[in-house]
């Protein structure tokens, strides 16, 4: 095999053990009409302290409305901020298992039956739609669990990078898990929004 064929098997490999494509799909009609709906009731929060980053909540710990809010939306996560290369980590544990109350004021929105049929096939932990403004990345950083992606607005320049691999997620109804636990980003280099559906899993398990 030449160096050119054992490269690119190395990244189909990598992309296969870290993009897992799911049996399971959804109308992306459906999915930007309720994106409209949630977006009509409750508009992105930007004021989060990521820049270019907004999330909104689709469901919380029963009975607690702060369970959505401030640095909760956002959860911890670990980085390698500076040349030094050490690792540091940022924002508030969150216990993803308490997250079981699907917020009212969506409940009327196709997002409640996507909720459902996931939470049938997988355990959840926060679900949020999750906003990447054009032109603009996240931070290189890893998560507690995988996540879940649902891509409802993107782009050909939207693409998400875990350690070396680099994969574009097309909205299209399709269903997605990626394996945060290892470093990766997510940035959008095209004119227009990234909006993602995405879902902490907490009992997926890559090789």
């Amino acid at each position: 095999m030449n160096n050119v064929a054992s490269i690119n098997k190395r990244s189909l490999e990598s992309m296969i053990n870290d993009f897992h494509k799911q049996d399971i799909k959804f109308d992306i009609n459906k999915l930007r009409e309720a994106c409209s709906e949630v977006l009509k009731i409750k508009g992105f929060d930007t004021s989060l302290g990521i820049p270019h980053f907004a999330a909104i909540s689709l469901n919380q710990i029963p009975g607690d409305p702060s369970s959505i809010k401030g640095n909760k939306v956002r959860g911890v996560y670990w980085t390698k901020p500076d040349s030094s290369g050490k690792e540091v980590s940022r924002d508030v544990s969150i216990d993803e298992s308490k997250y079981t109350e699907f917020v009212n004021d969506f409940k009327h929105t196709y997002f409640k039956e996507v909720y459902d049929q996931l939470s049938k096939k997988y355990k959840l932990g926060r679900v949020r739609l999750l906003l990447k403004e054009p032109r603009s990345t996240l931070s290189w950083h890893r998560d507690p669990e995988p996540r879940l992606h649902i891509p409802i607005y993107t782009n050909p320049g939207a693409i998400m990078v875990i350690d070396k691999t680099a994969h574009h997620m097309p909205a299209d109804g399709s269903v997605w898990v990626t394996n945060n636990i290892k470093y990766h980003n997510a940035f959008n280099g095209g004119e227009e929004n990234r909006v993602h559906l995405v879902a902490c899993v907490l009992d997926y398990k890559f090789n």
